[in-house]
């Protein structure tokens, strides 16, 4: 099998030992159906020349890829809604390869900056079958759920959050029994494409069993791949980058207007790169209380609870190093959240809008009159169209004043997010060039589209509208980029 000269399999976990994971293997499937295969991220690791036999081969059937082992399922812990669970780990999915990527210029979409060589990528699995740490559950994913968690990542990454990149969707053939949707729900195996594997509840096992020498290893594996700016044995330094990480990470939900939907411990890496999307949404118009999640009945993890969420995920993180280090700079660390947070949604915001710095004070301005015009705007003017109105600020002023939302630009709420606005540069005006932006409306990511594109799959097996989708989505990337 001929590959790329970029492929350079790099089976790292390996070196954590066994008291981290476990060999499994894949599940036997009746079908291995291709749906999406993601070229341009198979191309930052060199696995774009793969034919679609290879690559079912590899991500249907899960034959190890050349130079790496068996997959292995991860064994961590975690709070699921801040009840403490022993008995998680990987259930349904396993790490199935590490590989690095290609060689990068640093660029502010990488969670760490070890891009001269290229970063540590991991391809992980959901759906994939049974693992010790199965329970009760089948090991599978339905279909609908592989079909939402590509739409989701593809939207995420091309708003500019960092996230898991979905790699790819085969349908399995089997027909699986579930309690929140209709069944019998046809079933997929998804692989994803991420820089980590090593969550928050990595760690709090390694605690749970009061093993200091695990955390230790766990902490200088993940300094060294993964935020190699921090010293050889700097617990309280590592804590600050990952606070840091998960602070921008928090920042770019906001600002994208998503909902993760479960911040459970075992959901959150120490990267700062989302992943594992079930309930998720987009905010259809500004709703601090909008949830994502049915059973999430008391609104823990609320769009603008989200901030809270993560940063008491981060003291349970905290809790864990207790083992390895002082409680006192620890917490020093931890309250770095709060500062590093309203930092990286000052940017977000601002890249959100096209717009470069101009200093602490009139990035705030800006920041707090686009939230407030949001508020008012409510149903009316939506999330997303605010932002794709006033693109690049003041180089934008014709297009968004001749444009649907023209009288919603009347208000002196507006005149103050016109202000703050206009003071800002644009950033690369020339990028309203793209075609994206001659459109009256804005891509959006709502449930109600992702419900149709379902139903057309569903009732007619047609995947048009999911492809159509990702292309529109492909084309925002591209433009925003």
């Amino acid at each position: 099998m001929p590959l790329s000269p970029d492929y350079r399999p790099t089976p790292r976990f390996a070196l954590l030992g066994d008291e981290y994971g476990d060999a499994v293997e894949a599940a036997r499937f009746p079908q291995s159906i291709l749906r999406f295969r993601n070229d341009r991220a198979a191309a930052t690791v060199g696995l774009e020349t793969l034919t679609d036999a290879e690559w079912i081969a590899h991500f249907g059937r899960f034959e190890p890829l050349p130079g790496q082992p068996g997959p292995v399922a991860m064994r961590y812990h975690g709070h699921q809604f801040r009840t403490y669970n022993p008995d998680l780990g990987d259930g349904r999915g396993f790490l199935a390869a590490q590989l690095r990527e290609r060689a990068l210029a640093p660029s502010d979409n990488v969670a760490s900056d070890n891009a001269a060589e290229g970063r540590l990528l991991d391809l992980g699995t959901k759906g994939s079958g049974t693992t010790p740490w199965s329970r009760t559950a089948d090991g599978r994913l339905t279909l609908k759920g592989g079909v939402r968690e590509v739409l989701a990542a593809e939207m995420l990454e091309a708003l500019g959050v960092p996230t898991s990149r979905a790699f790819s969707l085969i349908e399995t053939g089997e027909a699986l029994v579930r309690g929140d949707e209709p069944s019998p729900a046809r079933s997929a195996v998804l692989v994803r494409l991420s820089h980590s594997h090593i969550r928050f509840g990595t760690f709090q096992r390694a605690a749970y069993f009061r093993r200091a020498d695990m955390v230790e290893t766990l902490v200088e594996h993940s300094r060294a791949l993964y935020h190699p700016e921090v010293a050889a044995g700097d617990v309280p330094g590592f804590l600050t980058a990952v606070v840091d990480a998960l602070a921008r990470l928090t920042a770019r939900w906001v600002a994208a207007g998503f909902v993760h939907g479960v911040l459970n411990t075992d959901n959150l890496n120490v990267t700062g790169e989302s992943f594992d999307y079930g309930p998720w949404r987009f905010l259809p118009s500004y709703e601090p209380g909008f949830t994502a999640a049915y059973f999430d009945q008391t609104g823990l993890y609320a769009f603008a609870r989200q901030p809270e969420a993560v940063f008491w995920a981060l003291t349970q993180l905290g809790g864990a190093l207790k083992l390895v280090a002082d409680a006192e700079p620890l917490t020093d660390a931890l309250n770095g959240f709060g500062p590093a947070y309203i930092r990286h949604l000052r940017a977000a915001f601002l890249n959100r809008l096209g717009v470069r710095s101009l200093g602490e004070a009139a990035d705030q301005r800006l920041l707090d009159s686009t939230l407030a015009l949001l508020r008012e705007g409510g149903e009316a003017l939506r999330w997303e169209p605010l932002f794709f109105d006033w693109f690049a600020g003041f180089a934008s002023s014709a297009r968004a004043l001749s444009g649907p939302r023209a009288a919603l630009y009347q208000s002196k709420t507006f005149a103050d997010f016109r202000f703050a606005l206009f003071e800002h540069e644009p950033d690369r005006p020339e990028r309203l060039e793209a075609a994206i932006f001659a459109r009256a409306e804005p891509e959006e990511m709502l449930i109600d589209e992702v419900e149709a594109i379902w139903a057309a799959i569903a009732a007619n097996d047609d995947w048009e509208p999911f492809r159509a989708k990702l292309a529109r989505v492909d084309a925002v990337r591209r433009a925003l980029g």
